[in-house]
């Protein structure tokens, strides 16, 4: 039985027609998957509106704290003014609780392009921007007003911006009050109260040199965890602000609360960098001024919740509260600038302590 007969082999008009076929349709699959995974993060609709883009821009923000924390009730704020400055054509999807992941996974989010804005105190971020070591040394700002000339003026504005080559941009300043040491286990008075106590401290190298400084053997625990680890006794206490210390059940579990106000470290509302580039300037615009006013609300907003708080605390749940002789604690926590305080970090303590 004869064979079939060969199929002739392509000509080249034929094979070069394959191969930009076989190149058009990759260069279709790789468009459509980013663009699934920038519509995740920054996504555009035709609105009529005549915005400064062809439609609707919505960024997704999330963060840890609860829906009841100034700081989301401040976003909310922003969220608002935002639809008011672009005329509904900008708009803000939060997302609060955790409910996208932690702060450090928040951020590695807007780095990567998952997820465009954030709210994360600066402590996780000195691992990603030496400068941010600046905040966690303890008793730079003499005082609540110190730390705010700061944040509002050419510091304050440097700051920001110098996370940019880590892909974060930063919009405003939250306030995030003072943290203090609060304990199960007894009062501290004195840095020798602290001599052997487990403290739960956040992941900063700044803040548990502190800790080891003042004789205490720092303890780095996510913030989620901490109460049943206070509970547990795998930890004797912990550092924070008044409303945190309340609002996260820890007065139910350390009775002595100690207002020594080691650090004042803020909030940073954050955006991802590429995110902030693909913006136009006027919706750069409307971004900036609603984050600012949002920053202006929340320190309205903390000022009355770390005063209910702390009465909270004392009256309702039995705190007791005590003010310590601050400069017992101060002369120990020199080692800590002498290994943070240099380069960068020490040029900034230099400018802060200038700031009047």
């Amino acid at each position: 039985m004869p064979s079939p007969p060969s199929k002739p082999p392509p000509t080249a008009p034929t094979r070069i027609l394959g191969a930009r076929l076989s190149l058009f349709v990759g260069g279709i699959l790789v468009g459509l998957l980013l663009a699934t995974v920038c519509f995740a993060v920054l996504t555009r609709s035709e609105n009529g509106k005549g915005s400064a883009s062809s439609g609707r821009v919505t960024l997704k923000l999330a963060h840890s704290l609860d829906p009841a924390h100034p700081v989301h009730l401040a976003m909310l704020r922003m969220a608002e003014r935002v639809v008011e400055l672009s005329d509904d054509t900008m708009r803000i999807d939060i997302y609060p609780s955790g409910q996208l992941g932690s702060e450090t996974e928040c951020i590695e989010q807007l780095q990567n392009g998952q997820l465009a804005m954030t709210k994360t105190s600066s402590a996780p971020l000195e691992g990603f921007v030496e400068e941010m070591k600046v905040f966690g040394l303890p008793y730079l700002f003499e005082s609540e007003d110190h730390l705010w000339k700061t944040l509002n003026g050419e510091i304050g504005e440097e700051l920001l911006t110098c996370a940019e080559g880590s892909g974060l941009h930063g919009l405003c300043y939250y306030d995030a009050g003072s943290r203090n040491f609060y304990s199960k286990t007894r009062m501290i008075r004195t840095p020798d109260d602290l001599r052997g106590m487990k403290i739960r401290v956040q992941s900063s190298p700044v803040a548990m040199k502190m800790v080891e400084a003042l004789g205490g053997s720092p303890t780095p625990i996510a913030w989620g965890e901490l109460y049943s680890a206070l509970a547990q006794g795998v930890v004797d206490g912990a550092e924070n602000n008044p409303p945190s210390f309340v609002s996260n059940k820890h007065s139910e579990v350390c009775k002595f609360f100690t207002l020594d106000a080691h650090t004042r470290v803020p909030d940073l509302l954050l955006i991802s960098t590429t995110v902030w580039k693909s913006l136009t300037s006027e919706q750069r615009q409307w971004l900036k001024q609603a984050s600012m006013d949002s920053s202006t609300y929340q320190r309205e907003l903390w000022a009355e919740k770390s005063h209910e708080s702390l009465e909270q605390a004392k009256s309702k749940e039995g705190v007791e509260v005590f003010e310590p002789d601050i400069a017992l604690f101060m002369k120990k926590v020199e080692p800590v600038y002498d290994e943070f305080a240099r380069g960068v970090v020490g040029e900034l303590v230099e400018r802060i302590r200038s700031v009047k």
